[in-house]
């Protein structure tokens, strides 16, 4: 995804945070807090399959000086609602705000291809804190713990403690530490490289193989589901499991032969149901829709077998044009003849030696290159 989006999206957001925190504003006094959530915080994000798709920013505009005991999930929604509906006029955008299950959200023009979901937060510590510890479990991600609302919840229009919980800075920060050698690693260089301080490179603009291989896995999935988007494996759990399955590989090549291999590791069945757990709060289960639509979790597996072989088969072959041929059915033909041309078209490149794997499914010998690959400009690396 062009850097330039990721620019846009960040301007997007503290933008409306500016909003929030003018004179006039009604949730001011709250000390309003807005920050990205999901891929785009992560750096997985991928482009829209067609121009027809938009670009998703999850959000956040969490009031840090406001309670669950001073309202109800609905009563927040509405109040925070008032100012997004405020700011769209104020900023001549022709589409409405529509209210999502657990978010407003705020469309910009059709140039813009992207669309902001803003999620109503209140702070959860001290609450995800007590019920962790009352469960003998680990309390280490709880300070960035939050409450967040959602109109299918039973409680959603009375006054109550028992609110939806998230946490998506604890996540990022779990998320980062899975990667944290080669992050700062690449950090470093891309600040070398542009003559500035490590300090005041975003997270945003660093890839990692990481989270380069995710965004292969994602465009992979949406290629497999076109059309049945109801089942397609979710980002979230797509990114848990490899970023557990990760161990810090330096190529894009070995970290998607790595995480292949035993990413389903990380799936747990109690005899009864499947479960993710999210690594930041020990009581979510990311694949709790599995047991209510079973079809998800054979869906899940159907995709792993598939990207396996996809990607095993495709790293047999010893040039470029022949790996892009080869998975040009499961990454869109457009991509991977960009992906041809960037490298040298038909170029061979020599095999490493073997690389195998603890999973069942054993890997195919490695068709990149062995060392990691420093571009000129930081849109990712080999």
């Amino acid at each position: 995804m062009p850097e330039s989006r990721y620019d846009q999206a960040v301007e997007s957001y503290k933008s409306l945070g500016t909003w929030f925190y003018r004179p006039a504003s009604t949730v001011r006094t709250f000390d309003p807090d807005v920050y990205v959530q999901g891929s785009f915080r992560l750096g997985t994000a991928i482009r829209p399959h067609n121009e027809a798709e938009h670009y998703d920013v999850d959000s956040v505009c969490e009031l840090k000086k406001l309670s669950k005991s001073a309202g109800s999930q609905s009563e927040l929604k509405e109040l925070l609602g008032h100012e997004i509906k405020a700011y769209r006029i104020a900023k001549n955008m022709t589409k409405p705000v529509r209210p999502g299950r657990r978010c407003w959200i705020l469309e910009y023009a059709d140039g813009a291809q992207f669309h902001m979901d803003i999620v109503p937060a209140l702070p959860n510590a001290q609450g995800q804190r007590l019920l962790l510890e009352s469960r003998g479990l680990d309390t280490r991600w709880a300070g960035t713990a939050i409450a967040i609302t959602d109109n299918e919840t039973w409680n959603y229009a009375i006054l109550s403690d028992e609110w939806p919980r998230s946490n998506p800075r604890g996540y990022a920060e779990w998320f980062k530490g899975r990667m944290a050698g080669e992050f700062e690693k690449r950090r470093r260089v891309l600040a070398e490289s542009r003559r500035a301080r490590v300090e005041t490179i975003p997270d945003y603009k660093v890839r990692t193989p990481l989270q380069s291989a995710i965004m292969i896995l994602k465009r992979h999935r949406d290629m497999m589901f076109l059309g049945k988007h109801d089942i397609r494996p979710i980002s979230i759990i797509l990114s848990t499991l490899a970023a557990h399955a990760y161990n810090g590989e330096e190529t894009i090549g070995r970290a998607l032969v790595s995480i292949l291999a035993v990413m389903d590791q990380f799936i747990h069945h109690d005899g009864m149901k499947f479960i993710i757990w999210n690594p930041t709060d020990p009581l979510e289960n990311f694949a709790d829709k599995w047991e209510a639509h079973p079809e998800r979790a054979e869906a899940f597996f159907q995709w792993l077998a598939r990207a396996r072989k996809d990607f095993r088969e495709a790293t047999g072959l010893a040039a470029y044009n022949s790996m892009a041929s080869r998975l040009a059915p499961g990454m869109g033909r457009l991509l991977t003849e960009r992906a041809e041309t960037r490298t040298g078209r038909g170029r061979g490149i020599g095999r490493p030696a073997l690389l195998r794997s603890a999973s069942p499914v054993p890997a195919a010998p490695l068709a990149f290159p062995p060392e990691p690959r420093v571009p000129s400009k930081p849109q990712g690396f080999a």
